[in-house]
């Protein structure tokens, strides 16, 4: 099994996703889209990961390579391939499978609460993300970073797994194995840092990070 990870822009990586497949020796490959690297044939990646970005989905003229990404999202789901989007990902999949993507009413940037929905709490995979690493305990509602603006449709066919208070889906998966979500459950301290370090809010920021790590 090898994974292909689509990163979107520079500044945001796999963060906990590469230290994971690290971990658990699984060969990946990081292919910078958004700065005009050519992805590989699916041939050999049994997964697909598409990574955020602060470009919009309905930006594809000014964006070219967000082109090259909704084709390889349709051809990894054709192939049944397990398959990741986040934030900007998440969107992309939800483009792919026919929902609109359009700016939301006001940003969510952050640690926010989301809530697992009836459908989010019998997912696997839901229900592994809400279990918190350091005492073991399951959470229906917990807190994860945001960073967008953006948000869309529910695409048809799929299953809507979190909601937050400022937009409803947050996570979503369609069929067995493809998964978007909105949040950026990949985000580790020093990305965090790096996001906002030209912000008044860093200070602030990191001193809730840290209450959450």
């Amino acid at each position: 099994m090898a994974v292909l990870i689509l990163k979107n822009i520079s500044t945001e990586g796999p963060g906990t996703i590469e230290n994971f497949l690290k971990k658990k020796d699984i060969p990946y490959r990081i292919v910078e889209t958004g700065e005009g690297e050519i992805s590989p044939p699916l041939d050999g990646f049994s997964a697909l990961v598409v990574l955020g970005g602060p470009m919009g989905v309905y930006e594809m003229e000014q964006y070219p390579h967000l082109l090259s990404v909704s084709r390889i999202i349709r051809e990894a789901i054709n192939r049944d391939m397990k398959v990741l989007g986040i934030c900007l990902g998440s969107q992309m999949i939800a483009y792919c499978l026919g929902a609109e993507v359009y700016p939301g009413p006001e940003k969510e940037i952050g640690w926010y609460h989301i809530e697992l929905t009836g459908d989010g709490l019998k997912d696997p995979l839901m229900r592994q993300l809400a279990i918190h690493p350091a005492v073991g305990d399951f959470w229906r509602k917990f807190k994860v970073f945001h960073w967008h603006g953006d948000t869309f449709d529910v695409p048809p066919g799929t299953v809507v797994l979190a909601s937050s208070q400022r937009y409803k889906h947050q996570a979503f998966r369609f069929g067995r194995h493809v998964y978007g979500f909105q949040f950026h459950m990949e985000v580790t301290k020093d990305m965090i840092a790096e996001w906002f370090k030209n912000t008044p809010d860093l200070d602030t920021i990191k001193k809730e990070t840290e209450r959450i790590y």
